[in-house]
């Protein structure tokens, strides 16, 4: 069960659209004599180490594949007359971008609660912990910290809805 835990969490963090937390309720309801705590664990660090995936690519260590990268039109597209070069948008995310490059470890606080509590979403703060140059030690960290709380915490939930009745 934990190996079969951790793989799907590791599945769910390098694609998105696999829920981990509906796999995690349906873990521990079918199979309740499961320590809560172990699963919480194993899903913390398939899901952190899915997530360093986008860590190192948002910091340019992993460089992706041809077919990933954005393809110049020929034209302009609306999207780049609004958030193209010169415009306020663009200054706007240069200047956030230059606030983050001089202050990595700002990222740490918003990490951690986004690995908590899931808002920002888990898999923006990874990629922007990455873009903002966070330490890989704090980035394990921070996620493996708020990770295994979630899950800890969502692995117990039905063992306590049940004991209520």
């Amino acid at each position: 069960m934990v190996g079969l835990a951790f793989g799907v969490a590791l599945g769910s963090a390098v694609v998105p659209l696999i829920s981990i937390e509906m796999f995690v309720l349906g873990l521990c309801t079918r199979w309740p004599d499961v320590s809560f705590w172990i699963v919480g664990l194993a899903v913390a660090v398939g899901q952190v180490l899915g997530k360093l995936l986008y860590f190192y690519a948002a910091r340019g260590d992993i460089h992706l594949p041809k077919f990933l990268h954005l393809k110049p039109k020929d034209k302009p597209s609306r999207l780049k007359r609004w958030f193209g070069p010169g415009t306020r948008v663009h200054r706007w995310n240069a200047w956030i971008h230059v606030r983050c490059r001089a202050h990595p470890n700002w990222m740490a606080g918003t990490h951690a609660v986004s690995s908590l509590v899931g808002v920002p979403p888990f898999m923006a703060t990874s990629v922007l912990a990455g873009f903002a140059g966070m330490s890989t030690a704090m980035f394990v960290v921070t996620g493996m910290a708020g990770r295994f709380a979630r899950f800890s915490f969502l692995a117990a939930s039905p063992a306590v809805i049940m004991a209520w009745f």
